[in-house]
């Protein structure tokens, strides 16, 4: 297999977000958009003893045009959306939520530390103004794809890797995976030649493609060579991601991703008259 070459490795900084903390690689002046994904937080909390964790997290906002995905790695994540939707999702478990039109939704704790990744994809102009849905999956049910060795275990969430399909549909071609590699495990991942592809680390270190990664670190590849070669230097959490290019201009402000300026004023102006819904808490 020929690996592909590195392109980038850029430092997640810690940056203020309200009230909670989160660590941002993609957008950074050293990516601005990796097409189609726009966006990477990862977020590491532990909320006080007497804090309400109904009201910790994120509350109620809106989203419109792209995916707003949370891989759960600690703790678990309680999803609620205008359109009625209610779900605990715990750690190895995934929310993935096409936002389409407009949608309303908070993230709320349901344990004391929660540390998740959430990652905006983006979605065709064709399918921007689509009715939106929400697909939660358990760990248990997320195909786990496990070394030779033992040492390092992939749990496919979309698209087709190692062999295995991930159960979340997706408007494009997009592989994602979650990583849990163990010192010295080692394993070679075939990606589409097309395909955008990175590697982040929560934690840990890792060979790739013969170049070391540290923790906090998003490791972002050249297309056009068929794969990627892992090797733990330290045990390791990470994130895998690949997609189709779109190839589509794009707009992002706040919480919406469009093709153009006037669309991001028609999706404030349709959120202020209430045509995403409306979320109240219990």
């Amino acid at each position: 297999m020929e690996f592909r070459k590195i392109s980038n490795r850029i430092y997640a900084p810690l940056l203020n977000m309200g009230e909670l903390k989160v660590r941002q690689p993609l957008p950074s002046e050293h990516l601005e958009y990796l097409d189609p994904f726009i966006l990477l937080h990862h977020g590491h909390m532990i909320f006080d003893p007497d804090e309400d964790l109904t009201r910790a997290g994120v509350g109620p906002h809106p989203h419109r045009g792209f995916s707003p995905v949370t891989f759960v790695f600690k703790g678990g994540s309680q999803h609620r959306d205008s359109r009625g939707n209610k779900q605990q999702v715990m750690a190895g478990g995934t929310q993935w939520m096409h936002a389409g039109m407009g949608i309303i939704h908070s993230e709320r704790p349901v344990e004391r530390e929660m540390e998740i990744i959430q990652m905006w994809i983006n979605s065709p102009a064709k399918n921007k103004m689509e009715q939106p849905f929400y697909k939660p999956l358990s760990k248990e049910d997320t195909p786990v794809f496990i070394s030779e060795d033992g040492m390092v275990q992939a749990f496919i969430v979309s698209g087709h890797l190692l062999g295995m399909e991930g159960p979340i549909p997706t408007m494009t071609p997009v592989n994602s995976a979650m990583l849990h590699i163990s010192k010295g495990g080692k394993l070679d991942i075939p990606l589409p030649a097309s395909h955008n592809a990175f590697v982040y680390l929560l934690d840990g270190k890792l060979n790739l493609n013969g170049q070391e990664a540290d923790e906090r670190h998003m490791v972002v590849f050249e297309p056009g060579a068929e794969g990627i070669s892992i090797e733990g230097l330290q045990d390791t959490r990470a994130l895998l991601m690949s997609g189709e290019p779109i190839d589509e201009t794009i707009v992002a402000h706040g919480p919406f991703v469009m093709n153009t300026d006037t669309e991001i004023m028609e999706a404030y102006r349709d959120y202020r008259m209430g045509k995403m819904g409306v979320l109240i808490e219990d």
